[in-house]
């Protein structure tokens, strides 16, 4: 049974991989969610198709699964988040934490205790699971270039930081659940090892992991990709100091990414790059594991209140966060896209996991109607970016001019001796291949495709370049109307 179980689980993880490559083209040009593909393999997987495996909430595998997805999600969350913007934007911030998430956490947690009849311990646990944002949902939406760089930003901001402000709102919960004895003295501690021992360990673990990859960055080098499993092994390492000390593994999982984001604008930029990847990987599995049976348990059970209860929770962003918003800068479609796109998820499911682990008295009941909510939440919220999609092409279709047809014969491009046996195109140009271009008259273009978080944090800018950043950009070159004779360096220094 265990060398069946081994096929089953390394089966998945290679179906995981695979359809995720395959799929990535048409996910980014039509918008499908991402997230229900792998939901749907799942159920064809589970004990409804063909029976590979049947996950329940008693899995030690689903635990283990669940605590590497969480840490993920954290550090992700915080290794992305650029410090200068955070800071740039405190009251956007402020605006979606504040009389954003926390208020709708407040008021779903509210509703739930009124027409479920949950316990208000375990009520804040799910008004807190249900007001986090699923960053993997989010993603699609973020690729879009339609939407203003304030309504991006908000929404990353929101994506990135509610999470931590919601966990130790669970965690706190669960203590007050009364399924452990607790007084003042066990509070105390309880809040040491959350927003001390945590983060504390956190904080060192990234200062620690940041130094040592500087000296060796200095000494021998170190390969971009490999640096970005690194920052994965400065995650895992994290959560286990702070577990080790008694306190929170997930927080010292957010601190360190957020010391590395602070410290380590190369570091950040190849997790992006490959170790993003890897962690959206092992993401997606979890979405596999979920899909088999535990997220379809959210059917049973079902009544009225159950279904009045769903729809507060889903439509119950849309009025505060409208509300927070005002008097921002965000536009008003920005303002509208904002309070209507507020996507439950994987995080959700995992928070609301922890008080399953834990042992807490009717959480098998919180995960149900928590997966009922996700599942709507895929559907309504998924497939909203594949609809505004086809809609900006229409609009688009309409105003777009006729493309003139390019020549039929096009000229040569000429041979350039590379200087110290540099190829010209391959990886590299030097500055005096670059001279000697212009000199033959050539038509040289400079493109600047650095990261937001390199080019913020740079003194340095390429004379008369062409600002790009460095996702779709071949869709840039054509809003650009780059001429295709000319000859394109990328600067990314």
């Amino acid at each position: 049974m265990g060398a069946e179980s081994l096929v089953a689980g390394l089966a998945i993880i290679g179906i995981v991989i695979v359809v995720s490559a395959l799929l990535s083209g048409l996910i980014d040009r039509t918008g499908l969610p991402q997230v229900a593909v792998f939901i749907c393999i799942g159920a064809a997987l589970g004990p409804s198709g063909l029976n590979v495996f049947n996950m329940t909430l008693d899995s030690s595998i689903l635990r283990v699964v669940a605590t590497l997805s969480l840490t993920l999600v954290l550090f992700t969350d915080a290794v992305t988040l650029n410090i200068k913007e955070v800071r740039r934007n405190a009251g956007l911030a402020f605006r979606m934490l504040g009389p954003g998430t926390i208020v709708c956490a407040a008021l779903t947690a509210l509703a739930a205790w009124w027409l479920l009849q949950i316990p208000p311990a375990s009520a804040a646990i799910l008004g807190a699971a249900l007001a986090s944002t699923d960053p993997v949902l989010l993603r699609g939406l973020l690729r879009r270039r339609d939407i203003s760089s304030e309504a991006r930003q908000a929404l990353q901001l929101e994506s990135g930081l509610n999470d931590v402000v919601l966990l130790p709102i669970v965690v706190v919960a669960i203590a007050l659940t009364g399924h452990q004895p607790t007084n003042a003295g066990g509070f105390a501690k309880l809040a040491f090892g959350l927003f001390i021992l945590g983060p504390g360990a956190g904080i060192a673990i990234g200062l620690i992991g940041v130094a040592a990859l500087d000296l060796i960055r200095k000494r021998t080098g170190v390969r971009r990709d490999y640096e970005s499993l690194y920052s994965l092994g400065v995650a895992f390492s994290a959560f286990a100091a702070a577990e080790a000390v008694h306190g929170s593994g997930f927080l010292a999982a957010f601190a360190a990414g957020m010391t590395i984001s602070a410290l380590d604008v190369e570091l950040c930029d190849c997790f992006i790059e490959y170790g993003g990847v890897t962690a959206e990987m092992l993401l997606l599995f979890t979405f596999v594991i979920f899909g088999s049976s535990l997220i379809w348990t959210g059917f049973s059970g079902l009544d009225g209140p159950t279904v009045i209860f769903a729809v507060i929770a889903i439509l119950v962003r849309v009025p505060v966060y409208l509300l927070s918003m005002l008097g921002s800068k965000v536009d008003r479609r920005g303002r509208l896209l904002i309070a209507w796109f507020g996507p439950s998820g994987l995080s959700s499911l995992l928070l609301v996991l922890l008080p399953v682990f834990v042992g807490v008295p009717g959480s098998d009941r919180l995960f149900r109607i928590c997966a009922l909510i996700v599942l709507i939440s895929i559907v309504i919220h998924g497939f909203s970016p594949m609809l505004l999609m086809r809609l900006s092409k229409k609009s688009e279709a309409k105003d777009e001019p006729p493309t003139p047809e390019p020549p039929k014969e096009g000229r040569s491009l000429p041979v350039v001796e590379p200087v110290q046996s540099q190829p010209v195109g391959a990886q590299t140009i030097t500055l005096d291949e670059f001279d000697r271009l212009q000199k033959l008259g050539e038509q040289v273009m400079v493109l600047d495709v650095r990261t937001e978080r390199s080019r913020d944090t740079s003194d340095f800018q390429a004379a008369g370049s062409i600002r790009m950043p460095p996702e779709d950009v071949v869709q840039q070159a054509r809003e650009l109307n780059l001429p295709k004779q000319a000859w394109l360096v990328a600067y990314c220094a």
